[in-house]
């Protein structure tokens, strides 16, 4: 198994992309803290270039390739905003990126990579189905593979959000970030433990196909159906072959909350009514999680608002309180 990240990767990635990427501002929430009875940070992420936090581990894994790499080009599997982010990154340095994505993911996300010039494989219909088509074509092309959570860089990379968040709110009791397939909270644990180890970090994820959530009950990495949700972004496994994030998240988060899908609609409604941010599900599972009183802390809190690519539609019929179908995500 690769060693862990650590501190010192991540202060390294953070030299590499600056000027790559966006500090984000971390506001208080006035709304929250009231509601809460104790400060309440937003970290605005979702201001990203790209829209979400995705672009500073892309930019840090692209950025990392030698000269001979980068001419390979890169591909990976994502469910949108690490296919945005790798676009981006790659874009800026010349190399061909190839992302691979399945039915699931929303149209707005296509649109948006392919705007960047990136060319996207449709297979299957989950995340796994879409690696395999990674997996070929790393074999046949030479592709490097970058992957959206489980390689160092990535990583590293998503970690100076942690470091970012622990300066802007040095007192922090607790820091709510997102969990998927774990690049992000594995990042921001080790950044925000390594500065400040008696800050507690929960992972907020949808109970539909919470894949770490599951893998970490069942003491090993495992297989869990990908289903539509709200909360896209935060879909798929973490691979049965997981080197790094598993540990990580095991070792550094002190819990971990699920959310229904009415909940993540709460989240997404108070974003837009009370904060006048617009975040896509997984960006508002923090806030969610608030409102859900699944969390509660001692001191002051920061909660991660991760991206904003959300189809404008959809966040319409969720804002005005409709229920939208997942099917109709899913066509």
């Amino acid at each position: 198994m690769t060693r862990a990240i650590d501190l010192s990767d991540i202060r390294a990635a953070r030299e590499r992309i600056a000027g790559k990427i966006e500090r984000t501002p971390t506001v208080l929430s006035e709304a929250l803290s009231e509601r809460l009875g104790i400060p309440v940070h937003l970290k605005l992420e979702h201001r990203q270039i790209t829209g979400s936090f995705k672009l500073r581990g892309a930019s840090n894994a692209v950025a990392s390739l030698s000269v001979q790499e980068k001419a390979r080009g890169v591909v990976a599997a994502s469910t949108g905003n690490h296919g945005r982010a790798l676009a981006h990154a790659a874009k800026l340095e010349g190399t061909r990126a190839v992302i691979c994505m399945s039915r699931l993911v929303p149209q707005n996300k296509l649109d948006a990579i392919r705007r960047l010039g990136a060319e996207i494989r449709i297979v299957g219909n989950s995340q796994d189905d879409a690696q395999q088509e990674v997996e070929r074509l790393v074999a046949e092309e030479g592709l490097v593979m970058l992957p959206p959570f489980d390689h160092p860089a990535i990583i590293a990379g998503q970690g100076t959000l942690g470091l970012e968040m622990i300066e802007q709110v040095p007192d922090a009791a607790l820091v709510l970030v997102q969990l998927s397939g774990g690049g992000l909270a594995s990042g921001v644990a080790a950044a925000i433990k390594g500065v400040s180890p008696g800050t507690r970090v929960v992972g907020v994820s949808m109970a539909r196909g919470a894949a770490m959530k599951a893998s970490l009950d069942a003491g090993r990495p495992v297989l869990v159906e990908e289903l539509p949700t709200l909360a896209d972004s935060l879909g798929g496994g973490i691979g049965l072959d997981n080197q790094l994030t598993f540990a990580m998240c095991r070792d550094l988060l002190d819990d971990i909350v699920l959310l229904s899908e009415e909940e993540i609609a709460a989240g997404i409604r108070h974003a837009y009514e009370q904060e006048r941010e617009i975040v896509e599900g997984a960006g508002a599972v923090g806030i969610a999680a608030l409102l859900a009183g699944k969390v509660s802390a001692s001191g002051p809190m920061v909660v991660l608002l991760s991206g904003r690519n959300i189809d404008m539609e959809l966040h319409k019929k969720i804002v005005c309180g409709e229920k939208p179908s997942f099917a109709e995500r899913a066509a």
